[in-house]
């Protein structure tokens, strides 16, 4: 393969991350805070690989393997703090401190739901692993492919 075949491949990978997440939100499984956080690099890998479909460089490449590196981090991250494993932040963790920071009428609203997503509970997994550590794993993965992309030599 090419390199920006290559790079074409990892971008539709995150691209296939993201349509996922927003097709669980069309279901009804609101993003947390971090689940928002994971899409962000998505977000810059697949706009990398528009770049890199016209101009095929090593630092394209290179940038990609960043990005994905960051968003599964972020996953593994989130998925600790859903096993309790370690604290997440404080304001979409069970502890409630963000709270604090609504007032009576918000708590009692129901159209505010979606914004007390709580980031250390699992709302959905699949063969004992969380979208977050689904993210983390399938993440990896586009790292592999993005610096199967940084170390070709043709374009």
């Amino acid at each position: 393969m090419t390199r920006r075949s290559l790079i074409l491949l990892a971008a539709a990978g995150s691209l296939g991350l993201l349509a996922g997440a927003f097709f669980f939100q069309a279901l009804g499984y609101a993003p947390c805070k971090m689940c928002l956080w994971q899409r962000w690099p998505h977000a810059a890998a697949v706009t990398l690989g528009a770049v890199g479909a016209f101009a095929p460089l090593a630092i394209v490449a290179a940038l990609g393997a960043l990005a994905a590196l960051s968003t599964g981090a972020i996953g593994v991250f989130h998925a600790g703090v859903e096993w309790k494993l370690w604290e997440g932040p404080s304001s979409c963790t069970g502890t409630g401190a963000g709270l604090s920071e609504l007032s009576g009428t918000d708590l009692l609203s129901t159209d505010i739901s979606e914004t007390l997503v709580m980031c250390d509970e699992i709302v959905w997994q699949f063969l004992g692993m969380s979208m977050a550590g689904w993210n983390a794993v399938l993440s990896f993965a586009l790292v592999v492919v993005w610096i199967a992309a940084l170390t070709r030599r043709e374009n």
